[in-house]
């Protein structure tokens, strides 16, 4: 028995424990949680302001394709 003993003694002294293990874990777990939240607000983000930047690209296109309004046939030149 007191060999038993002796050789659970320095098997838990020698190596990681259960408890060790699992806090280890939990911590490698929490950490890239962290970053697969942090990716997913970053691609969340990146696909609003590719919106943003379609809708400008869409804005200035219209604006491209409008008929030349000739602003010089007002009161102002006498052009009447």
């Amino acid at each position: 028995m007191l060999a038993y003993q002796i050789y659970t003694l320095k098997f838990n002294l020698g190596l990681i424990t259960q408890s060790q293990i699992v806090t280890l874990l939990v911590i490698v777990t929490v950490f890239f949680g962290v970053l697969l939240l942090l990716g997913v607000r970053k691609s969340y983000l990146l696909k609003k302001e590719n919106e943003r930047l379609d809708e400008m690209n869409r804005k200035i296109a219209e604006e491209e394709e409008k008929p030349y309004k000739d602003f010089t046939e007002g009161h102002m030149y006498g052009d009447n």
